[in-house]
């Protein structure tokens, strides 16, 4: 059946892709799973022949992930995280645990910089998730999340604010009179913000 492809996919291949996902470096990734950069390569390789869809970009100075690559990981990290938790909750294992949450982004530019010197004897796991991933089916300690803070049964701190500035190409711009002439974004996912840019402008949401 065309269903059987996707039951039986090697687990060495995932582990290759999320790595990759995650850390948004092939190197990275050998170097966190004890492989090398061909080995981790190869693995992705023979899961994108499988699936039938390519899961990365590979540019001169690094790799991206696909759309279908960067709508995959979050399932994927949450499914390999679930292994990792229901394993230690099984067969005993002597460590303080500590599982954050957030989007690859935040994880990669974000915390691991600052993880670097840690030092303190616990297991970190990250789990990366939507921007707007559902709190019923988040199990992490800590989540890092973009918004308002204004969510139930959660305490929330605010880590900083931000400042957005819209960005545009003067050769762009100068195809139109007014900038509001030019096409407009085509938005998939959450829209935060967007709502307020347009109150901002005048535009239609």
């Amino acid at each position: 059946m065309a269903e059987d492809k996707f039951n039986d996919l090697p687990l060495e291949w995932v582990r290759a892709f999320e790595a990759a996902g995650r850390l948004g470096s092939f190197t990275a990734a050998a170097k966190e799973t004890g492989l090398t950069q061909a080995a981790i390569s190869q693995r992705i390789g023979y899961l994108e022949r499988r699936l039938a869809y390519k899961l990365f970009l590979r540019k001169p100075r690094g790799v991206a992930l696909t759309v279908h690559g960067e709508a995959w990981l979050p399932y994927v990290s949450s499914g390999l995280n679930t292994i990792g938790q229901s394993s230690a909750q099984l067969f005993g294992l002597r460590r303080t645990q500590l599982t954050i949450a957030a989007s690859a982004s935040v994880i990669q530019q974000w915390l691991m910089p600052r993880l670097v010197t840690h030092n303190k004897p616990l297991q970190l796991t990250f789990s990366t998730m939507v921007v707007e991933a559902d709190f019923k089916q988040q199990t992490a300690d800590v989540e890092v999340r973009y918004g308002t803070g204004q969510w139930a049964n959660r305490t929330c701190t605010p880590l900083f604010a931000e400042q957005l500035t819209p960005l545009v190409s003067p050769a762009l711009l100068a195809t139109v009179k007014h900038w509001q002439q030019l096409p407009k974004l085509a938005v998939s996912g959450p829209r935060l913000g967007w709502h307020d840019w347009a109150q901002f402008t005048g535009d239609a949401a």
